[in-house]
């Protein structure tokens, strides 16, 4: 346990380098065992940018901790999900801006889809027309039923699932790739936002 743990600091660093842990909001996991499953969580309500020796608290399946390390994140479910759905061995869950204008601008079609993007290769997608869709939930107050609405979009391409006005959920093999399927998909939602500010100016000048 005490590689996944590292693993999951470094990751965490990171991460909070970029800002991306406003006011203790974020959670991310890590798993350590498959049979039975267990895995690694941030405890609830702490200040993330900063590092203390009880930043995580092992969890069993159903989200127990086995020990005294502190509350796990509310959100333990969506990452229990994402480990009983897919092969994955990292979730991160993480919110900002540019997560959630494009949650809230997509919302209606119920996910966003890119292409001819140089950055979806980051989800090692190749192909001259290739595509990441990426699908768009509601912000079910209820985190049970938000964890079954996550499940319920998981494809076995999915990598990752955005929370309507909440954040987005990615995952990996492992910490590595959990990573870079996070800053791919920030860097795309950066880029969309910025393209379609760009297409709104061009109009107004135009009219």
């Amino acid at each position: 346990m005490i590689k996944e743990w590292k693993e999951l600091a470094a990751v965490k660093r990171e991460l909070a380098a970029r800002g991306w842990f406003p006011g203790t909001s974020g959670n991310l996991a890590i798993k350590v065992s498959d049979h039975p499953l267990t895995c690694l969580v941030t405890v609830s309500g702490k200040d993330k940018y900063k590092e203390t020796e009880t930043d995580f608290v092992l969890v069993d399946e159903w989200g127990t901790p086995l020990s005294d390390q502190g509350k796990p994140s509310a959100e333990t479910v969506i990452h229990l999900e994402v480990f009983k759905k897919t092969d994955a061995g990292c979730s991160l869950h993480v919110h900002t801006i540019d997560n959630n204008l494009i949650s809230e601008l997509y919302a209606e079609k119920n996910a966003i889809t890119f292409r001819n993007v140089e950055l979806i290769k980051a989800f090692d997608i190749w192909e001259e027309d290739g595509e990441l869709t990426i699908p768009i939930v509601e912000n079910w107050a209820d985190l049970p039923s938000l964890g079954r609405a996550i499940g319920e979009k998981i494809q076995p391409d999915t990598k990752a699932v955005l929370i309507r006005n909440h954040g987005i959920t990615v995952w990996g093999k492992n910490a590595f790739e959990a990573k870079r399927h996070l800053e791919a998909c920030e860097f795309l939602f950066s880029y969309q936002v910025k393209l379609l500010q760009a297409r709104a100016l061009n109009l107004k000048e135009v009219l």
